[in-house]
């Protein structure tokens, strides 16, 4: 959906139903398989979290229903069953940008069934006219004030709410590259399947809007229990937006601040401890509370009715080691897509994107004296920023079905100038109803 439908779809002239006649009940549902095929490329050397060298297959497959719940007078209910497998990569390392967004980070052969979401929306007006939002997974269609206040709360995506990007950031039907799922540098609390326990709180202004949300923290980097002291450890964010538009075209621009604390190892007090007792340096050696902090700016602005770019530019302190994402530092990304109306096929999209991945000092010397991350190691390091980019063209099969062909290109995998560069030659099928 452009940037100019996803706003005005919201004052569309839908018809509305008399009152009483809505169905409580809403029920959508998605699948998504990939399957990706990696060339083998040279290394000067490799280690034990590395992205293999050889010729290597990856697949996930991923089914999720929305099962949805009016309640009262603006509040809904949503609950999101899920099933996942595949195969990673290497095990999902040797990439600050992991090719598949959709491989969890315990993707397993076997199905693994689970509850993805199960959390309460409501809604709040404060005037300044109306809107009407359309019925989506998990939303329903409802009328509601331009000017309002909506609470989430319960067990959701941290990306169900903040840096929502209609030009690349659902790795189902766009970009599936992790550079493009959200700010890379942002270590956004969240098990190791993607979801968590928390709230958020938004004001959707005349013009601008505000998001605060608190979450979970994992027990342990990248683990999938979480942490239910609340107040002790967890994730907290800030998102500040503004719309405007450009020659009658409508963009956003927006600013988030987060900050992450846990029991985190930093990266130069693992290296002092290994040079102190003469042994590779371990963050799991030396963890203690730590705070980490970042910011990003991010930009998306419609160019014509088909068509719109979007721009990431993110900074963390990179001080600790990577506890719910992934591990990039600092980043620069954009893209856009494009609708195929003008080849005669409106349905089908095109998409495209580059992202210049980058670590901290202390990160790189981690590395480089043979330390091993959540998905980085090769047991020394020639640092270089890692470049990613990536194309793909969403065919239209029919209504509720699309195939698409991927191709991502790496160079400096796992910002490793001593190897690659990599590449992924994939296809997707998505359909949902």
């Amino acid at each position: 959906m452009s940037l100019s439908a996803a706003l005005m779809a919201q004052t569309s002239e839908t018809p509305q139903q008399e009152p009483g006649t809505e169905s409580p009940f809403a029920i959508h549902g998605q699948a998504t398989w990939v399957w990706q095929r990696k060339p083998s490329f040279g290394a000067a050397y490799s280690g034990e979290n590395s992205l293999t060298l050889e010729r290597a297959k990856s697949y996930s497959f991923t089914s999720t229903l929305d099962l949805g719940l009016r309640l009262w007078r603006g509040a809904e209910f949503h609950f999101n069953p899920e099933v996942a497998q595949g195969v990673p990569f290497s095990d999902l390392h040797g990439l600050g940008g992991l090719s598949n967004g959709e491989l969890a980070k315990t993707a397993s052969t076997s199905p693994k069934f689970y509850r993805a979401r199960a959390f309460i929306r409501q809604y709040w007006g404060l005037g300044g006219g109306e809107e009407t939002l359309e019925s989506d997974f998990n939303q329903f269609a409802r009328t509601l004030d331009k000017q309002r206040v909506v609470l989430t709360a319960g067990n959701f995506g941290v990306l169900d709410v903040f840096d929502q990007n209609p030009y690349g950031s659902d790795p189902r039907t766009q970009f599936m590259n992790w550079s493009f799922l959200t700010h890379g540098s942002w270590d956004y609390p969240a098990d190791s399947r993607g979801y968590n326990w928390g709230l958020a709180l938004e004001y959707i202004g005349d013009g601008w809007s505000a998001r605060f949300g608190h979450f979970l923290q994992p027990l342990e980097s990248n683990g999938r229990e979480l942490d239910t002291r609340l107040f002790e450890h967890y994730g907290r964010m800030l998102e500040l937006e503004k719309r405007y538009a450009i020659g009658g075209r409508p963009g956003q621009a927006r600013l988030l601040l987060w900050r992450n604390k846990a029991k985190m190892g930093a990266f130069n007090d693992a290296i002092a401890f290994g040079q102190a007792n003469g042994v590779t340096p371990s963050v799991g050696d030396v963890q203690r509370e730590h705070s980490k902090v970042g910011v990003g700016l991010a930009f998306m602005q419609e160019v014509t009715n088909d068509a719109g770019v979007f721009f990431r530019a993110n900074w963390s302190d990179d001080k600790t080691e990577t506890y719910a994402f992934t591990e990039i530092g600092r980043q620069v990304a954009g893209g856009g897509t494009i609708k195929g109306r003008a080849w005669g096929r409106p349905n089908d999209e095109l998409g495209m994107a580059v992202a210049v991945n980058m670590l901290g000092s202390g990160h790189r010397n981690y590395l480089a004296a043979g330390g091993l991350g959540a998905f980085l190691g090769d047991g020394a390091l020639r640092y270089g920023p890692e470049q990613v980019f990536e194309v793909y063209y969403r065919f239209a099969v029919w209504k509720t079905l699309s195939l698409s062909p991927d191709f991502q290109y790496i160079r400096n995998p796992g910002y490793n100038r001593d190897r690659g560069p990599a590449k992924f030659i994939g296809v997707r099928a998505h359909a949902e109803f």
